[in-house]
């Protein structure tokens, strides 16, 4: 990990803001968090952002992720800032992620403060779950400075943050944001500005669908979530859904989303036009050295073992892989 560049700060001291403060503090680095709102009760609100700090850092020793009585000096990396304060120390900020309530009043607020006070070329990462990066950049006088930086919850524990920025987004921009990102440990991935990302979207069709599994009497809700604790999970834990498509073959998928749809008599189910285009091609995973990966300079063997091997960890981890009888 590298030595701390970039003056930092979050705006907005909600839930996610204390979230982003706390990474950035695990990993070493220093981090303003700094209150969006004007308020006379500022002691007062501090207070209560040191306790669910110190929350947090207490959860997080009781689960052998802190060394014990390491939690003040986490916490001292994490300076709390009133309004007026934290905005007048934002001259020198080079990077700040935008924290505020969801809504698009909040939100237009916050560049509007931030656009009076940042420097011309001051990175501002808002981590909306809502706003397309277009539309964000939009409410801002510097567009080109601007991204989404979307931080899942636990944001102090989930690695993966969806790096959305928008086609005015300046390039060195987006590699300055992964490049912090990756140094605190995360793990960046970068996608168009479209509506839920990457996981929301895909974690919002399989949450639906367990949900209709249950509201048909398909299974009970311990049964659905069984299986994909069991089933889903563990496997995907170790193997990327396009990687296991590939692996399957795409042959597989588009008779299997073929049937589906026929027997739901539901077009939810119908197969993606990537996979009917492939299909037609010859593109059929692995086996054909070619499919939503390109095989053909890969070591598919080594490939497998390895992923088998993180299965077989995770299978371990979660008490699901009994010893053979011999």
């Amino acid at each position: 990990m590298r030595k701390q560049e970039l003056h930092i700060a979050a705006f907005g001291a909600g839930r996610m803001g204390r979230g982003i403060g706390i990474c950035f503090a695990l990993a070493g680095w220093q981090i303003s968090l700094i209150d969006s709102r004007l308020r006379e009760d500022w002691a007062t609100y501090k207070v209560g952002i040191e306790k669910e700090i110190a929350q947090t850092l207490a959860l997080l020793v009781d689960l052998d992720l802190l060394p014990a009585g390491s939690e003040a000096v986490i916490k001292d990396r994490i300076s709390l800032l009133p309004h007026n304060d934290g905005l007048a120390s934002l001259s020198k900020c080079e990077l700040i992620f935008e924290a505020v309530p969801e809504t698009e009043a909040s939100k237009k607020e916050a560049l509007r403060k931030l656009d009076h006070v940042l420097s011309e070329a001051a990175i501002v990462a808002s981590t909306t779950s809502t706003f397309l990066a277009d539309l964000v950049a939009s409410w801002s006088t510097r567009p080109e400075y601007i991204l989404n930086a979307h931080f899942l919850n636990p944001a102090f524990l989930v690695p993966l943050i969806e790096v959305s920025p928008h086609q005015g987004t300046r390039p060195e921009v987006i590699e300055t944001v992964k490049q912090a990102l990756e140094d605190i440990g995360k793990v960046p991935v970068l996608c168009k500005a479209s509506p839920g990302y990457i996981v929301p979207r895909i974690q919002a069709l399989a949450m639906n669908e367990a949900a209709r599994l249950v509201e048909e009497g398909v299974a009970s809700a311990e049964d659905v979530d069984k299986a994909v604790r069991y089933g889903f999970g563990l496997r995907f834990a170790a193997l990327g859904l396009l990687e296991f498509i590939d692996w399957g073959g795409l042959d597989i998928l588009y008779y299997a989303s073929g049937y589906l749809e026929k027997e739901m008599q539901n077009a939810r189910f119908a197969t993606p036009d990537i996979i009917v285009d492939k299909m037609g091609k010859g593109a059929l995973g692995m086996g054909a050295g070619v499919g939503m990966y390109d095989w053909r300079t890969r070591d598919q063997e080594a490939f497998k073992r390895e992923k088998l091997r993180k299965f077989v960890e995770l299978l371990n981890m979660n008490g699901a892989l009994k010893p053979p009888v011999l």
